[in-house]
């Protein structure tokens, strides 16, 4: 755990990169971030063995849920948030404005409150064919989300094809850590 000034909200997806967090959180405390972690109800449950250690490693409760009216709040506030991975599911549903889950929730209200947000898409090519994907990835560009895909982001490989230990996930820190900056 790493004491800092700066806190980052890592929201992970259920997609086969959010099992490497782990190392992702320890490569943002050492850029000076304070990391909170968020995961999608799928995700929560694919990495429940690893969640103790998690929350050991962040400082902080992982989150999946939404807290009960009332309840403090247990998270220091936002300076920028990142979802990563960010499945079909999260993007649309973000998109849309679709808040059933805390994950989605958090990063709709976030745009609202001005939090700086970068989110990279991890899909399969057959996915993104979808009418729904590209509009719901201009329509995040068009809100403000920073939006990693296509050149020089998350690039969609065949279904079953897909190499979760080739996420680039260094283009996500290094994207939190320039929309922080503006």
């Amino acid at each position: 755990m790493t004491t800092s000034d700066r806190v980052l909200y890592l929201f992970c997806s259920a997609a086969p990169p959010a099992f490497d967090v782990a190392d992702v959180i320890t490569d943002a405390q050492e850029r000076g971030w304070d990391v909170c972690l968020g995961l999608t109800p799928t995700a929560a449950r694919w990495l429940a063995p690893q969640l103790g250690e998690l929350e050991r490693l962040t400082g902080h409760p992982v989150r999946s849920e939404y807290k009960l009216p009332g309840e403090p709040d247990v998270w220091p506030t936002a300076d920028v948030i990142a979802v990563a991975p960010a499945t079909f599911n999260t993007i649309n549903s973000w998109a849309l404005g679709l808040t059933r889950d805390f994950v989605v929730g958090v990063v709709a209200e976030g745009i609202g409150k001005r939090i700086p947000i970068v989110t990279m898409p991890c899909v399969n090519a057959a996915y993104v064919q979808h009418a729904r994907f590209e509009r719901s990835v201009a329509e995040l560009r068009d809100m403000g989300v920073r939006v990693l895909y296509g050149e020089g982001g998350f690039v969609p490989n065949q279904p079953g094809q897909g190499k979760p230990k080739q996420y680039p996930w260094h283009l996500v820190l290094d994207a939190a850590q320039e929309v922080s900056r503006t």
